[in-house]
């Protein structure tokens, strides 16, 4: 098992007098007069981020900043500069060592737009709420006007948006594949994931005097070569999974440095060919190796065969740099060969998965099952004249590791230049606590596996509880309510693999898809203790669970259900079932409803017994890949039959390096070997059908009904229509009959229908989200559909619609972290 220098063991920096003696800041300076006050001349590290200072373990900046003031390291942060010029990139001076730059604990993209494409007007990170304070594609901005600020300073990328996009990746936005973000920022290099260990090796590496070109081997990191490594195998990524003619088949010999090497592989390719041949000739072997490949036969001359008298025209020196070895051989018949530690797979190039849907499927299938620190192996993309190497991620953190992180000395509150400003995700999390991190539910539209890792990291029960006491004595007007005991998922807390050899090599993208692995640890037992302990703390009279719940892993520790449901359940829970159909829910890797029923029984069982009337919220998502109009249909006439609304409906997002994004783009499934004969899945990409599906999750709107009905008869499904009660939405006639008489008569406002109970009034219908054409159709024609179309104020959303039943819903909040943590809108530092 691979193992890692332990997180607080480095030496601090001998780099200035104070590094030896250095003690925290009240907070990070971003500006020349702090850091006059706390006697500096000069940073040695610069953060640069997308997102106002809030000096909590929720915001990435944070979290870095005070973990590399931890080891040594003055640092200094620059939060939301103007990017127009590299003026205010040179507002704390010349970093000593480097700038980190940093979108902010939300992709800039998703944060600017929605689903439909439209600007949004706030932004949840940004003091006042306020739009419009960072730039597209942030990281590359920043970069840029870093490098053009202090030319001969190194860049490191982090955070969720250079994260996501280590390799080429299909961009939403420009309905393109882009290159690797790590080219397009010209940075020096890439940290991805929770980055504290790699961060901690490169900025001691740096401190001790070495270039950042030396630093391309680093667990978690992203660097960009000339060429690939002398001495090392590369593997084709179509034989690792050895898909069929996905691709043209290379030369069918391996190159070796030995004879037995050529003749074991000629051996394989006769067993698999149609020459008639079973067993090599030892006395016609090398006739026989020719006639099937003269470059085969051209190796063997040159590196010698004493079995055919052959001398080796050159001697292998062992001392001389070694060619690189090629493998395109399914690897079930290579393994032998191989030196496990200097071998890399080659995905397709960014050319390629450029222009070809499949082989950008086949990438992202190939990038997902090398997720196992454990087992991953390095990567390589060809990027025209360069490669990104992409290392393998990162060792997950040990409890006393991860307790050092968030034990780290925050103030807990907004930097004081922000005065009396209020910075919406600071309030929304201010009073909760991130207990773990990782999720290894696999969810397809879900990007956190490749951002965190399947591994669970859990902190100590007692770290926790001492973060709750520092909520209790340091959160201005804490009323003795903890928000939230969470992390990306609700209950996976303490949840592992039973047996270290199997998680060594186990390459599954999902511990609970199809079924629940038997090797997972279910019990609840640590989180159930952790809730029962976290409400003796004296000042804690309520504690709330706010994080996505994974009810198939639930119902498998009742006591848990019924601790949860009586004491942790403010009214409402939120849980994804996201659809009613298997088909869709296969290509979102989510349980069927047999486990969404189950865990309602008992919801329902407890709450009773504990004399509390308590709602379900379940989140929906439309138009995902391979949901037809079908699908939709049902699962309106489920949420029509179990007396939900939905509200904020929103259509599925291709975030990068998501499966479901490589479903969207390929009309594939990467969830299952693929060939070009491939069968397609149906994506719902028009205009026309996204806003059907968009509709059919807001049926009970009266704004929809007029394309519901041209959709049901289209269907032969007219029988749906009416005012029976089997009907989903009325017909013309009954609701021209029960549709209020217009003016300002208070008798006709009367007679207007009531709405359910807890349910909106208020209806709008958004347009729906860009028309794709096939494949890879420019977004223009679209875009300038709706330009002229009023843009009314949106707000951020998890992409997913909310159920009502019988109130409103608990607002969305917004998620991520800087250097190291998710992508989806939600609670920061807590996605689903």
């Amino acid at each position: 098992m691979n193992t890692a220098k332990h997180l607080f063991s480095y030496p601090k920096p001998n780099i200035h007098a104070q590094a030896k003696t250095y003690k925290p800041a009240p907070f990070l300076p971003m500006s020349r007069a702090e850091m006059d006050k706390l006697g500096w001349d000069s940073c040695d590290i610069i953060i640069v981020c997308g997102d106002a200072y809030v000096d909590h373990p929720s915001f990435g900046m944070a979290v870095i900043g005070r973990f590399l003031e931890s080891q040594g390291f003055r640092v200094g942060i620059i939060a939301q500069p103007d990017w127009k010029s590299a003026e205010p990139f040179k507002a704390l001076g010349k970093p000593r060592l480097f700038f980190g730059v940093s979108a902010g604990n939300m992709d800039s993209m998703i944060n600017r737009y929605t689903s439909d494409l439209r600007l949004r007007s706030d932004d949840a990170y940004t003091p006042g709420g306020m739009g419009g304070k960072r730039p597209d594609r942030a990281v590359t901005v920043y970069s840029q006007r870093c490098k053009e600020a202090y030319k001969d300073v190194p860049i490191v990328l982090g955070g969720i948006e250079a994260s996501l996009r280590r390799i080429a990746q299909y961009d939403y936005w420009s309905n393109e594949v882009r290159r690797s973000v790590l080219i397009d920022a010209t940075a020096d290099i890439l940290l991805y994931g929770n980055a504290e260990r790699a961060l901690a090796e490169v900025a001691h590496s740096l401190a001790a005097g070495k270039s950042i070109k030396e630093l391309d081997s680093i667990r978690g990191t992203v660097v960009i070569k000339k060429e690939p490594p002398a001495g090392w195998t590369e593997i084709d990524s179509t034989r690792i999974d050895w898909p069929g003619n996905i691709d043209k088949l290379p030369n069918p010999y391996e190159y070796q440095h030995n004879s037995k090497s050529v003749v074991d592989a000629a051996q394989t390719d006769i067993n698999n060919s149609q020459v008639g041949l079973r067993q090599l000739d030892p006395d016609k072997m090398a006739e026989q190796i020719a006639a099937l490949n003269p470059e085969a036969a051209e190796q063997l001359k040159t590196i010698g065969c004493p079995a055919q008298g052959i001398e080796s025209e050159k001697a292998l020196d062992p001392n001389e740099p070694q060619p690189i070895r090629i493998i395109p051989m399914p690897l079930q018949n290579r393994s032998e060969m191989m030196d496990a530690e200097k071998v890399y797979v080659r995905l397709p190039s960014f050319d390629k998965v450029r222009k070809d849907p499949t082989l950008y499927a086949h990438a992202s299938r190939v990038l997902h099952q090398e997720a196992n620190p454990y087992n991953a192996r390095p990567m390589i993309q060809k990027h025209e004249n360069r490669e990104v190497w992409i290392n393998p991620p990162p060792i997950p953190l040990e409890t006393d590791e991860l307790d050092g992180v968030f034990d780290l000395p925050y103030a807990r509150v907004p930097h004081p230049v922000y005065g009396k400003q209020k910075i919406p995700a600071y309030d929304m999390i201010k009073t909760s606590v991130n207990i773990m991190r990782g999720c290894f539910g696999g969810c397809t539209f879900c990007s956190i596996t490749e951002h965190e890792g399947r591994i669970i990291q859990s902190r100590s029960q007692e770290s926790i509880l001492k973060e709750i006491e520092d909520i209790r004595d340091k959160v201005p007007g804490f009323t003795g309510h903890i928000s939230d005991l969470g992390g990306p998922t609700a209950n996976m807390y303490r949840l592992t693999c039973k047996d270290m050899p199997t998680l060594s090599k186990c390459r599954r993208l999902s511990c609970v898809y199809p079924t629940i692995c038997k090797n997972l640890t279910t019990s609840h037992k640590h989180t159930t203790n952790l809730y029962r302990e976290a409400r003796k703390i004296r000042g804690v009279n309520k504690v709330s669970v706010a994080s996505g719940l994974r009810y198939d892993l639930a119902v498998l520790d009742p006591e848990y259900v019924k601790e949860l449901v009586t004491h942790h359940v403010g009214g409402y829970l939120k849980i994804a079932p996201e659809h009613t159909e298997d088909g869709v829910l296969a290509q979102m890797m989510k349980p069927k409803m047999s486990s969404y029923y189950e865990f309602k029984r008992m919801f329902d069982k407890f709450s009773k017994e504990a004399g509390k009337e308590q709602f379900l919220i379940p989140y929906f998502i439309a138009a995902h890949p391979g949901t037809r109009d079908e699908d939709m249909l049902n699962l309106a006439l489920w949420l029509k039959k179990n007396n939900f609304e939905v509200d904020q409906v929103q259509t599925f997002y291709p975030s990068p390096m998501s499966l479901a994004t490589a479903m969207y783009v390929s009309e594939r499934n990467p969830l299952k070997k693929l060939t070009y004969k491939s069968g397609k899945i149906n994506i719902p990409r028009g205009l026309e059908q996204r806003r059907l599906q968009k509709a059919l999750l807001r049926y009970h709107d009266p704004a929809n009904w007029p394309i519901i009905r041209e959709a049901l008869r289209a269907m032969r499904k007219p029988h749906l229509i009416g005012s029976s009660s089997s009907a989903l939405i009325p017909d013309e006639q009954t609701e021209a009959r029960n549709k209020p008489r217009s003016g300002n008569n208070p008798h006709a406002r009367a007679q207007q229908q009531k709405p359910r109970a807890g349910t909106s009034t208020k209806a709008q219908v958004k347009p729906s989200a860009k028309a794709f054409g096939d494949k890879f159709e420019s977004a223009k024609k679209f875009n300038s559909q709706i330009a002229a179309q009023p843009k009314p104020r949106t707000k951020p959303v998890d992409g997913r619609s909310t159920a009502k039943a019988p109130s409103a819903a608990p607002k969305t909040k917004p998620a991520g972290k800087t250097f190291s943590n998710n992508n989806r809108p939600g609670k920061p530092n807590k996605p689903r």
